[in-house]
């Protein structure tokens, strides 16, 4: 529960996490509109809510729900605002961004564009995980899996851990009839060195100060 502690002690924190979750939904939305596929969670939400007939930001707040559950049974550590935020809120994002893109861009349709669409999509997913996780106010539920496992099986490096959970949601996105495509694979094994390039040079500083333990608990 620190993470409700820290933010309203450091409001700073709690406004880069706000901004970092915007643009992480800007970014999911921009996936979506390449037709390449999305980062295996957000696919598999997508694929899931579509067969199911709810609305993507609705099912991902009920999914979230279910995994709350083990966070709060064995992650309270890393639960926060930024926990609710990003349960809560993110699906909204996505669909208030892809809406607009739709109306202003349109879908793109050659194959250079949708390569383009991705790239950009990278870059601004990158800068939003950045600045969420590095607020250290809270992580989502899905992202907590992998580090609960990491503490569970200390042996096996974080990097596999999140590779299993991810490659377990792109099994059920495909299943489901979602996209697996440049995108997803861009997201699984992509965004590591960006996300690190933003921590470093843009949400460290906008934090005013490096904190290392808190980079170590949350580090991706």
């Amino acid at each position: 529960m620190r993470g409700f502690i820290t933010a309203l002690t450091d409001p700073k924190r709690l406004i880069i996490m706000l901004v970092g979750n915007i643009f992480l939904g800007m970014g999911i939305s921009i996936f979506k509109l390449s037709g390449l596929g999305n980062d295996p969670f957000s696919g598999m939400v997508m694929a899931l809510a579509d067969t199911s007939g709810i609305a993507y930001a609705r099912f991902l707040i009920l999914l979230n729900l279910s995994l709350f559950v083990v966070q709060l049974m064995a992650g309270r550590r890393f639960i926060g605002m930024g926990t609710i935020v990003n349960a809560v809120f993110l699906g909204y994002f996505v669909t208030f961004f892809y809406n607009i893109w739709l109306d202003v861009l349109g879908e793109p349709q050659l194959l250079w564009q949708r390569v383009i669409t991705v790239a950009i999509g990278v870059v601004v997913c990158s800068f939003g995980v950045s600045l969420y996780q590095t607020s250290n106010v809270g992580i989502a539920p899905y992202d907590c899996l992998s580090l609960l496992m990491r503490d569970r099986f200390p042996r096996v490096s974080y990097f596999w851990h999140r590779m299993f959970t991810d490659a377990f949601c792109a099994l059920i996105c495909f299943i489901f009839g979602g996209i697996i495509g440049l995108g997803t694979l861009v997201s699984m094994f992509g965004l590591g060195p960006i996300i690190h390039f933003f921590n470093v040079h843009v949400a460290e500083k906008l934090l005013g100060e490096r904190r290392l333990e808190e980079k170590a608990e949350l580090e991706i």
